[in-house]
């Protein structure tokens, strides 16, 4: 299976070099790595171009996740039956690292969320309503989006790990607790990448949403 792992990730991967922020700025004219907290996601993507580019980025992010995963599970669900659901995981996981580290963008991509949050819809359905609307209540009394994408993430590991233990992911218990570590590892992504909103928030200078400037 381990060759199967580097294929679902290499799968996963190219699904997130489509960087919709990106490009829909570039049809726009601007490079949105230069523009705003220089972030190629769905808020930085909403603050300089505008809520439909914010939806569409969003939309596009969370949507080549979904596809991803599906094609891992069309090309390997007949061979590994239900254990499909980890590989499905590491297709997820490629996605994130491309939209995260771009090749042909210098690297230079987004903080994975509505990928992830993609990745969550495809690979753990139930998981998706307590991450979106404890996401939408954080930010809504906060503002602070960073703070909210911190919970999705979080909050999406411990139901993973209940949901496993109560059988619901229907995988072996090898390969549940690789689903585990692999859903640990998109927790762990997603704090680092937010390392520097954690400095200002600490500090109190984090953006909040609505302002002109940000950085997610």
């Amino acid at each position: 299976m381990i060759v199967a792992r580097i294929i679902a990730l290499l799968i996963g991967y190219g699904f997130g070099l489509f960087q919709t922020g990106y490009l829909y700025g570039k049809s726009k004219g601007i490079d949105i790595r230069k523009q705003g907290s220089g972030n190629a996601g769905t808020t930085n993507s909403l603050r300089v171009l505008g809520w439909k580019a914010g939806i569409i980025t969003f939309a596009g992010d969370l949507l080549k996740a979904v596809f991803a995963v599906l094609l891992v599970k069309l090309i390997f669900h007949g061979t590994y039956g239900a254990d499909t659901k980890v590989l499905e995981l590491y297709a997820g996981f490629g996605t994130v690292l491309g939209h995260n580290f771009p090749c042909y963008l210098q690297f230079r991509g987004g903080k994975g969320i509505a990928c992830t949050t993609g990745v969550i819809l495809a690979v753990c359905p139930p998981a998706v309503i307590c991450c979106a609307v404890g996401f939408l209540i954080i930010v809504g009394i906060t503002r602070y989006v960073s703070v909210g994408s911190i919970f999705l993430v979080s909050a999406y590991l411990v139901q993973a790990i209940i949901f496993g233990q109560l059988g619901w992911l229907k995988i072996s218990g090898a390969s549940r607790i690789e689903f585990y570590i692999l859903s640990a590892c998109f927790t762990g992504m997603a704090i680092w990448r937010h390392r520097a909103n954690i400095v200002r928030l600490m500090n109190g200078t984090e953006n909040k949403f609505g302002t002109k400037k940000g950085d997610k």
